[in-house]
């Protein structure tokens, strides 16, 4: 396993060089940070994140996830998600590898795997395990796949379904395997997050959202709680404050225009429920995090100089699918 994790960590590390944001390149994101960061909100979509190198922690509502290094968190249905870097210098950076889950791949594994014995999943959707040998083995030869593009197209799928394999049997099968089945409860959450995503900035009605999905609302409320660790109208509040936090980085003087683009009609509601979760108003915390991230950037800025990145082999094509995430999965 340390054999396993050295080499995830060079090759992230090369792969990440002098990039301040994630790197997003055939279908995975490597991401490598010399600093802690400041708790930043995201919706993650299901994924594993394996960190490398480092620790991170991620906060769901009121439950904290912290996992470092020969560690990964996997989250199998859309959750607001604020995460930060608790652990990386200049001497050992953070380092982390993630991989979108696919639900596809999922249900087609346990078709052919046939019936198994698993214990029903009652938690929320997401955890943190150790990755064992043979996950860490299958991460590294993805990984070994971009130093040979013409192996890629054929070789990737193989070991993305293995990875998915591994999740299925490692020791968060029981909620991997969730995402996979048609009529799972955490399936039927994962629409009515998928719904109300897309309506975050109107008036939502549970009744509505109970028969858009196919539930009652009894039974609606039950499971997302259970799935998300809060109500489908808590969860609402969280993307719209989550939201807003990002355009206020970016125009901190229009407090009232960004409240009222997420859905807010009243300002100072507004700003009272963002000084509830984020523990400053807007503005302030606004110009605190613009600070943050110049400084931040400045600090990567100077890293790079001080060293040369090494090129990431492969083709023109693989290069144009490099692209930079707001946030890092998980």
């Amino acid at each position: 396993m340390v054999h396993h994790l050295d080499e995830i960590r060079n090759r992230i590390a090369r792969l990440a060089a002098g990039s301040p944001r994630p790197v997003w390149i055939e279908d995975m994101t490597v991401f490598s940070t010399e600093h802690v960061t400041e708790p930043l909100g995201t919706v993650t979509e299901p994924v594993i994140a394996l960190v490398a190198q480092g620790a991170k922690r991620s906060v769901l509502n009121d439950r904290v996830f912290d996992y470092h290094s020969g560690q990964y968190l996997v989250a199998t249905v859309d959750l607001p998600l604020t995460s930060r870097i608790t652990d990386a210098t200049p001497a050992e950076p953070f380092l982390g590898f993630g991989l979108p889950l696919q639900p596809a791949i999922i249900a087609q594994l346990l078709v052919e795997a046939g019936p198994t014995d698993v214990r029903p999943h009652d938690g929320p959707g997401i955890a943190t395990s150790n990755a064992d040998e043979k996950l860490l083995d299958a991460v590294v030869r993805l990984l070994r796949l971009l130093d040979e593009p013409r192996d890629i197209p054929v070789l990737a799928p193989g070991i993305r379904r293995e990875i998915h394999w591994r999740l299925l049997n490692g020791p968060q099968a029981a909620l991997v395997r969730q995402i996979g089945l048609a009529d799972s409860r955490m399936t039927l959450v994962a629409r009515a997050t998928e719904w109300i995503k897309t309506h975050y900035d109107q008036v939502i009605r549970i009744d509505d959202l109970a028969r858009e999905v196919g539930m009652s609302v009894s039974s609606l409320n039950r499971h997302f709680r259970a799935v998300t660790a809060m109500s489908p109208l808590q969860y609402q509040k969280q993307l719209r404050l989550q939201k807003a936090r990002i355009q206020l980085i970016a125009a901190s003087h229009d407090v009232a225009a960004v409240g009222h683009a997420v859905g807010y009609d009243s300002p100072s509601q507004f700003s009272r429920e963002y000084r509830r979760m984020f523990g400053a108003p807007p503005g302030q915390d606004a110009a605190r995090l613009q600070t943050a991230v110049i400084v931040q950037e400045q600090m990567f800025g100077h890293a790079a100089s001080r060293r040369r990145a090494a090129p990431v082999r492969g083709t023109d094509q693989q290069g144009r699918q490099h692209r930079r995430l707001h946030e890092d999965p998980g």
